[in-house]
């Protein structure tokens, strides 16, 4: 029914610092620069796909 699959580590997005990369991003995906949101959404993050 569920996924059970266990979770990767988390991020703490609420840290200034992650929300200051988060709105960097937004940045770029309203001003159009984004082409790949999630590449740079985990690029930001430090995260693997």
């Amino acid at each position: 029914m569920f996924d059970t699959k266990s979770q990767e580590s988390t991020t703490d997005l609420t840290s200034p610092e992650a929300v200051q990369r988060g709105q960097e991003v937004y940045d770029r995906i309203t001003s159009g620069e984004c082409k790949d949101v999630m590449a740079e959404l985990n690029e930001a993050y430090g995260r693997t796909s």
